[in-house]
Order: structure tokens, then sequence, then C-alpha cells
């Protein structure tokens, strides 16, 4: 199967923003702007990340989604601030395709049982944003890495998938917005492990980067800083990847 192009964008409404290691945020500009223009250039999914929306205990994103929803035709999924299987269906409702669980799934891990069962498991991703140890292990973390949650993340990310979850998101806390690569040991163990969808977050920062997470064998990357800053375009990245000997979807 091909890799997943998939841009992402951290929302701190009604901003883009983008970060470095989930802190520092930079204004970008419209967010609804950006994500037409990946569509446009051929992204394969988009991601929206309310990036405020647990530390604040709300979401401001609904209407950014409806608004998105009218102007792309590829899968679009929603995270940050989710807390009930009323928030799923109102977003689903609003226009996205899926929904990422992080801060509330790790408080209550029966939520993802209950949206998988409610709304199917295709609809329900969750985001584990990890932080490599010392000892070489990696824990998981919420509130977009700013809380220990104290659980180990491996055995959490196959928890996950036990418990319903169709699809994970990987993010490595260290390197999201340093552009120095993904951190693909820890997604290629989980990969491995589990029989559902990988995507792999954090780090990218050239085009093969992403060739070498293709071949890692994760089923999807989120990109941000390598698209927002225009350092490449998704038709320079497929093509890159093309070049390896990889599928793209075109």
């Amino acid at each position: 199967m091909p890799v997943r192009i998939i841009p992402r964008l951290d929302i701190k409404a009604p901003n883009l923003v983008k970060g470095v290691r989930l802190e520092g945020l930079r204004v970008l500009g419209n967010p609804a702007e950006f994500a037409q223009r990946y569509f446009e250039e051929g992204a394969d999914e988009l991601y929206y990340q309310d990036i405020v929306a647990s530390l604040y205990g709300r979401s401001n994103i609904t209407e950014l989604v409806t608004e998105t929803a009218t102007r792309i035709f590829i899968p679009l999924t929603v995270g940050g601030g989710i807390r009930s299987l009323s928030d799923i269906q109102n977003l689903l409702r609003a226009g996205a395709d899926k929904v990422c669980l992080n801060t509330a799934a790790v408080k209550r891990p029966e939520l993802i049982r209950e949206a998988a069962r409610t709304f199917g498991t295709q609809c329900i991703v969750v985001g584990i944003e990890t932080i490599r140890q010392r000892d070489g292990s990696w824990k998981a973390f919420m509130d977009n890495g700013r809380e220990h949650t104290g659980l180990d993340a491996y055995d959490w990310a196959c928890r996950a998938v036990e418990l319903g979850a169709g699809e994970l998101l990987l993010t490595s806390v260290d390197r999201e917005g340093t552009q120095q690569g993904f951190e693909l040991e820890f997604a290629q163990k989980v990969a491995q492990a589990v029989g559902v969808p990988v995507v792999v977050h954090g780090g990218a920062g050239s085009c093969q980067d992403v060739v070498a997470a293709a071949k890692a064998g994760v089923d999807g990357v989120a990109i941000a800083s390598l698209l927002h800053y225009k350092k490449s375009g998704i038709a320079e990245i497929k093509q890159t990847l093309e070049d390896a000997g990889l599928e793209v979807r075109r």
C-alpha cells in the first residue's frame, strides 16, 4: 500500500500555528487556506489538531471543520479536546471523517471501546505522544506533550488497538518541529506489533525523511514544517518516493 502524505495543521483558534517540540508557537495564517492549498497539491488526507483544547477543556474547531469539509474532498482527521461520544458525533457531523483521541483516552481508556462500537473502528484514531527515556524506552504523554501519563508508550499503543483503535498516530515530542527526521525505531516496533495503520509524526525535514519512514513500514506520514515553510511540496515528496521505488497515490 502506498504511504499516505498527511499535512498536519496545528490550530490555536483562529490561527494555524507551528512550534518546536510542541512549544513556542508561531502564527502562520488561516488554516482553511493552507488546507485548501494542500488538497489542491495532492495531499492524501489532512489532520487538524486543536493544540490548546485539552489544556483549556474546550474545543473551538467545529466551525473550521465545517468550512474545510466544504472545500476539500479527502479524508479529514480532527483531534484535540475530544472528551465524549457527543464530541465525536459533533465533529463527524461537522465533516470530519476520523477523530483522534489522546488525553481523554488515557484518562478513561474505555472511551476507545465505546467510540469504536458507536462509530466504527475506522473513525477512531488514538494519538500517542512519546518522549524517549535515557534507558531507551518510550513514555507516553498527553495534553500536547505537557503531562506524563505514567504509561509505557509501546504497551499503551498495543492496548489502544485491543480496545478498538482503528489507527495510531505516533508523535515524537523530542523531534516535533526540529526537522531532524522521524523517530522510526519506535514507529517500526509498533507497526510490526499491531494490525492497524500507523502514522508517524514529528521531525520531517526533507523528502528523504519521508522515504525513510515509508521504508520503515508505516502507513502514513504527518508533515507540518516541511510543507508550511515551503521547504518541499507534496508533488516533490511523492516524486521522491516514486524515484525510490515506492508506490504513491496520484
